[in-house]
Parts: structure tokens; sequence; C-alpha cells
């Protein structure tokens, strides 16, 4: 079994064979293994434009990096009983939690069978370049799609000038879409991957 935690309710990761998924209702937060996990926590508060949100909107809610442990509990149960962590490139939980950053193409070995990279979802199939940081744990993973084209599309809003340049802004049905074929491609590395996971756990032990 898997646990994909922090997950979309109806996602890609459900009715997956194998594959135990917590959603928000679930409150990954409490799940206590023994699976080893693909873990998405929420982002948001971790971006480059958090502060500045906070600093227009206010309130602890808002405050930067204050995702009520999320991140925290989804790095804690990769650690302990193995798994993938997926975040935005750049994400600034990188920092506060010191995990070191992808330096070159490919796995970047960064401590005793843990492992970083940055992945383009574009090489997936979204239309937006879609820059993603991993943090693995296990036995060396399996090699991803280290291209990276140039999405057509960007994601979020967009100011006067970009929306007369060419990469776009995806509308929400758009990026939904994308969003869905590009996670579908990568759900099924990650539950390839994480299916090898528990037995490589147990091998260093």
């Amino acid at each position: 079994m898997i646990a994909a935690l922090f997950v979309e309710t109806g996602g890609c990761y459900y009715n997956v064979p194998g594959v135990e998924p917590w959603d928000f209702s679930r409150d990954a937060r409490k799940y206590a293994g023994p699976y080893p996990v693909i873990a998405h926590p929420p982002c948001q508060l971790w971006g480059k434009l958090a502060r500045v949100n906070f600093s227009r909107w206010g309130g602890v809610h808002n405050y930067p990096g204050n995702d009520g442990g999320c991140f925290a509990h989804a790095l804690a149960c990769v650690r302990v009983f193995g798994g993938v962590l997926e975040h935005p490139a750049f994400s600034k939980a990188w920092d506060a939690y010191r995990l070191q950053k992808p330096t070159s193409s490919g796995w970047n070995e960064c401590g005793q069978n843990e492992w970083v990279c940055e992945v383009w979802q574009s090489a997936y199939g979204h239309l937006a370049n879609k820059k993603t940081w991993l943090f693995y744990r296990g036995a060396k993973p399996h090699e991803l799609n280290w291209s990276k084209p140039i999405g057509t599309h960007q994601i979020g809003a967009a100011t006067d000038v970009e929306k007369n340049a060419t990469n776009r802004p995806l509308t929400e049905k758009r990026r939904a879409q994308r969003h869905y074929y590009s996670e579908t491609s990568l759900c099924a590395w990650r539950v390839a991957v994480l299916s090898k996971t528990k037995q490589s756990s147990d091998d260093m032990e």
C-alpha cells in the first residue's frame, strides 16, 4: 500500500489500486504510517507571493509558512516511512527545513538514502513550465523525464504586458485540465516507484 497525503478529493490518486488517499476531510496530519507516502502539502504560504499577500491582507492564517504543520508532517512521514514530497520549485519551505536544493539535472543525493530533484511538468503535458521540486527517501529512484520544454502558457494571473505576450495565462478550466493530464502521468511514476519503496526501506534497516 501507498498513502497519498494532502491530495485533491476525487483526484488522480483515487480509485488507484494500492493507494490510500488522504484529502482535506481526512486531515493528512493525522497519518501515522505504516505505508510509504506521496505527499503534496499545501504550498500557497511558501511561495514567492506569500509575504506580499500577508502585507496586503494580514491575518495570522496568511502568515508565510503558517500551514498548520502540514509541510513538517509530510517531511517527517517521508523520512520515517519512505516516499516522495512535492512542492513548487523555489518553495521557501526548503530553506525553512534546511533541505538541499537541486543544483544539477537529475537526482541529487543530499543525505543517506535521500534525494532531491527539479522536474518540469511541461515534460508531462502541462501547458506551463510548472517547475517542481521533489524530496525523496529510499533507494535511488528511477529516472524522470528531465527535458525542459518551454510551456505556451503560465500559471496564475498576468500583467498587462504578459497578456499581450505569447506566454498567456491558463484559464481555470484549461489549468484544471492540464493539471490533471500532467498529474496523471506523474502519478503513475510516483505509484510505480513508491510500490518498491517499502521493500527498499526494509532492506535499509
